[in-house]
């Protein structure tokens, strides 16, 4: 028989239920994390820059930059891009999507389909998975952010802006972010600012929340929150190029009357757009769970199992769900429309299959019980 002594790290008198935190810790680390950052914007506005600076990493080194000629029958593309990236142990499995081409043509009309596309393919994927066999190792590509970038140039949001918006608001969470903000003054940006949160109240766009603070938070983390809903939407610059500046290497853009320094909170909120990603990326990724994911789990459901694909569904679902108070024979009205007729697809059909193996065995117990009562 052992003789070893065994010690126990906690005081005596406690269960060790303080424990679990770290048993959770523990397991995330060794399983990672994954994210889905979207970046949509006209090009020229330095979205692959930002992405770059953000993650200290190369995302695209093979871009080609496309000729004027080239974007006048140009239409939107899906570029996703995965990266492995390990910080302090902690690993995160980054995939940004990229929309080169959006806003570029002549007519945008509609250029967002294959965005809103795309979306609705990860959330249908997802679903696909979660209601499989095996559910051990899901990958989730759904879409937690998307940075939308707004010219600087543009005194406010445009329509194409506008309309994005309005569609993507209630698939995805969106951080506005007003690009290239070094082509501003201070002031030209608070007044920037400010008209775009007041278009975005006007046509009752939702961005994403910074949730609030709890009261039993540390005040050096209620002032971060604070300033961080006071940047939105974020101007920000971005530079893969080190300076020197007073012997010290940051890094920023050169010119002829001083550096824009990228990390300086002063110069642009650069810091500020990556302590959103850092300190909410969770929060990012549960919204997308509990309420995206959600949305678009029971839409598909009510459509009775066939996939939400057409243009027709996503403005139809729009309308009845800008209306909280909407009755269900007005939600049941989808149905209806063109595009959006119910289909039996291979969910609908699996789940018929199983509710005839559950009133199988149904059957099979009432026989057993019968038989169990004629013995006795």
């Amino acid at each position: 028989m052992s003789t070893d002594t065994f010690s126990n790290p906690d005081l005596p008198g406690y269960v060790g239920f303080a424990n679990l935190p770290n048993q959770i810790h523990r397991k995330s680390v060794k399983r990672g994390f994954e994210f889905t950052l979207m970046v949509v914007g006209e090009s020229g506005l330095g979205k692959s820059t930002l992405i770059n600076t953000l993650f200290l990493t190369d995302l695209y080194p093979d871009r080609v930059v496309s000729s004027a000629q080239e974007n006048l029958s140009k239409t939107v593309k899906i570029d996703v891009s995965t990266v492995e990236i390990e910080e302090r142990g902690v690993k995160v499995r980054l995939t940004v999507v990229d929309t080169p081409g959006y806003g570029d043509a002549i007519d945008n009309t509609d250029c967002f389909q294959s965005i809103i596309k795309h979306i609705n393919e990860q959330f249908e994927h997802y679903l696909q998975d979660e209601s499989g066999l095996n559910r051990r190792h899901i990958v989730d590509n759904r879409v937690h952010c998307c940075f939308y970038f707004i010219n600087p140039a543009g005194h406010g949001l445009k329509p194409l802006d506008v309309q994005f918006m309005k569609q993507l608001h209630n698939k995805v969470n969106i951080v506005p972010v007003i690009a290239k903000a070094d082509t501003l003054t201070k002031q030209e940006v608070s007044k920037l600012k400010r008209k775009i949160l007041d278009e975005i109240e006007e046509h009752g766009i939702h961005i994403y929340p910074l949730p609030d603070c709890d009261t039993d938070e540390e005040e050096d983390y209620k002032e971060q929150v604070r300033q961080l809903k006071e940047a939105v939407p974020f101007a920000v610059v971005g530079s893969t190029t080190v300076l020197d500046v007073g012997g010290k290497k940051v890094r920023g853009r050169q010119y002829p009357w001083g550096v824009i320094e990228v990390e300086n909170p002063s110069h642009c909120d650069f810091i500020k757009l990556r302590c959103l990603l850092g300190t909410h990326m969770q929060d990012l990724t549960e919204v997308t769970q509990d309420v995206h994911y959600e949305n678009y789990r029971s839409e598909r459901l009510a459509k009775g199992g066939s996939p939400i694909t057409s243009a027709t569904a996503v403005a139809a679902t729009n309308s009845v769900n800008s209306y909280p108070n909407s009755s269900p024979s007005a939600k049941g009205k989808l149905s209806s429309l063109p595009g959006v007729a119910p289909e039996k697809d291979r969910m609908a059909i699996e789940l018929e299959e199983k509710e005839a193996q559950i009133r199988k065995m149904q059957e099979m117990m009432a026989k057993m019980q019968a038989q169990l009562q004629d013995k006795k």
